[in-house]
């Protein structure tokens, strides 16, 4: 029974799939907020030239 407990203890496999999952959401993250701010811009950008158009 020690040995299984000893075993089990010195398994890293659970850490090694959790730090790649936290990776996995930290590239997320930064994948949104990425994509947020490139949306804000392209909107501001397009508002921006319809009211151009729109002035004639």
């Amino acid at each position: 029974m020690s040995r299984l407990l000893n075993k089990f203890m010195a398994d890293d496999s659970g850490a090694t799939a959790i730090e790649y999952g936290l990776i996995a959401a930290l590239i997320s993250v930064a994948l949104i907020t990425g994509a947020t701010a490139l949306g804000n811009s392209l909107n501001t950008q397009f508002n921006t030239l319809s009211t151009k158009l729109n002035v004639t």
